[in-house]
């Protein structure tokens, strides 16, 4: 029988390396969609993340490891592409001898309106992969807003655009029934503010809650938001506890991931990235930390793990990815489903 929706992850999610000539209109192929959501940071030197998305438009940067205001700058992403997108000529995203990483996601274009919240919104939304995008003006009081999903959101990533405000990361398996905050500019534990973040409230298949707090309900400011929901065989966003031993917790997904994203959220730590493109074989440690804009660190066998046929194993004892007894909150994507609906099974790399 089936076990996924979703045969081909690549049709919704792929990683694309590319390497910088310092040359505006420089077209980046090979995505294999139009993304909708693009993540690109420099991989051999000291640059920002850099987010962008079709509801915002192209040309409008987020940084994730800063709190500053979204930028508007025609030298970075100048727009998405059938295949891919364009960059400009930043050292963010472009420049000569540096080699990007760009993490890819399809939602559906510039959005529409969604008026399900008490506060309307504009989101891009594809259901079959469980990703939105969506845009709102905060009106500084209790609200809800529409994420367009159809299925209760695992995850939330959410970001002031007008003021300077740490981005919050709202995930189902943080304390208090998932209404603790994580900050991913940040490198500290978990918080307890689950009232004037999220109004004490889950969110429903149809929206999600907003308290007072001014990193996601600002009065008058632009918010955006990133929200997933999980998908059988394609995206998983899950927690683990670490054993402190190099044998290590066994994550199981359902897929061969392609992208993994983690972070200790019971205690201070760095967030994680590795992905199946930057390092092709298992011990995979080719990391990049999502709140800082260092370069990628290389073959030091110290957050490593192994990417598995049917999850994740973890294969170091350091506290950021298996300290004993920690708590670890994490969001994949797969390069392939465990089995998809023709009952061909993956196979481990």
């Amino acid at each position: 029988m089936a076990y996924t929706t979703i045969n081909k992850s690549g049709d919704y999610f792929n990683t694309k390396l590319y390497s910088g000539n310092d040359t505006s209109g420089h077209a980046i192929t090979g995505v294999g969609f139009q993304p909708d959501w693009t993540w690109i940071k420099c991989r051999t030197h000291t640059e920002d993340h850099n987010l962008y998305d079709a509801v915002r438009g192209a040309q409008k940067s987020l940084v994730p490891n800063s709190t500053q205001v979204e930028g508007d700058y025609s030298t970075v992403l100048q727009s998405f592409n059938t295949d891919g997108f364009t960059v400009g000529t930043s050292g963010w995203v472009n420049d000569s001898g540096k080699t990007y990483v760009s993490w890819n996601w399809k939602a559906n274009g510039t959005g529409s309106a969604n008026t399900a919240g008490s506060i309307n919104s504009t989101v891009s939304v594809n259901t079959t992969a469980g990703f939105s995008i969506v845009k709102y003006t905060g009106t500084g009081a209790n609200a809800t807003v529409g994420h367009g999903l159809g299925a209760v959101p695992k995850m939330i990533i959410f970001k002031n655009l007008d003021t300077t405000r740490n981005w919050g990361v709202l995930h189902h398996k943080l304390s208090g029934g998932g209404l603790y905050n994580l900050q991913l500019n940040s490198t500290g534990a978990e918080a307890n503010y689950p009232s004037p973040m999220f109004n004490s409230t889950a969110p429903t298949n149809s929206v999600f809650s907003v308290g007072t707090s001014n990193d996601t309900n600002e009065s008058g400011d632009n918010i955006i938001a990133y929200c997933f929901a999980e998908k059988t065989g394609y995206s998983k966003f899950g927690s683990y506890v670490g054993n402190g031993n190099a044998d290590g917790t066994f994550v199981y997904t359902g897929f061969k991931p392609a992208f993994y994203l983690w972070k200790r959220s019971s205690g201070t730590a760095d967030w994680h990235i590795v992905d199946n493109k930057r390092d092709t074989f298992n011990e995979t440690d080719v990391n990049l930390y999502p709140n800082s804009n260092a370069a990628e660190s290389i073959g030091n066998g110290y957050n490593g793990v192994d990417f598995l046929s049917n999850g994740i194993k973890i294969r170091q004892s350091n506290t950021d990815v298996n300290g004993s007894g920690s708590t670890y909150i994490y969001m994949a994507f797969a390069a392939a489903p465990l089995v998809g609906s023709n009952n061909i099974p993956a196979t481990a790399r």
